[in-house]
């Protein structure tokens, strides 16, 4: 009862408690806890049979990004995927500082390819043969979602 409740809960929330730019979240902690344990096919399966479309959590780590102004962008190694969280409009020689700053400090270019993108194409290297890895300067902003790879020489 209380899913088919959350969005008349939503907006008696938002509401009441209005600020600008800033939107309230209903979380159901037990449904939370179930969905962590169950596998991907079963958490697809549940939500649909729920009507929910994505988690509360994901929901309120989205929103308290946007309002906190940040974005992730994502290092891929040959073992190794990373999520770096930075501010919005960072460039991408910042970027490359919060990683370490002596590739901060050696930046050349970067190769990016949105999430998208990435996710259509399954590798870099699909990516790249299909002209979807760009190369960018420093000045680039680092967009939310961008798998970037950091070419530098110290």
């Amino acid at each position: 009862d209380d899913i088919a409740e959350r969005s008349q809960i939503e907006e008696d929330i938002n509401a009441r408690y209005s600020r600008p730019n800033v939107e309230g979240i209903v979380v159901c902690g037990k449904l939370e806890m179930e969905l962590i344990e169950m596998n991907d096919d079963d958490k697809i399966e549940f939500r649909n049979a729920l009507g929910i479309h994505d988690s509360g959590l994901d929901r309120a780590i989205r929103e308290s990004y946007r309002i906190l102004g940040l974005v992730s962008f994502f290092t891929v190694g040959s073992d190794e995927c990373k999520a770096w969280t930075i501010p919005s409009d960072t460039t991408v020689i910042k970027a490359a500082g919060k990683i370490h700053s002596d590739i901060e400090r050696g930046f050349i270019r970067a190769e990016v390819i949105s999430y998208d993108d990435f996710l259509r194409c399954g590798t870099l290297a699909e990516g790249k043969k299909k002209g979807l890895l760009r190369l960018e300067g420093k000045t680039y902003k680092v967009q939310d979602g961008d798998i970037v790879t950091i070419l530098f020489n110290v």
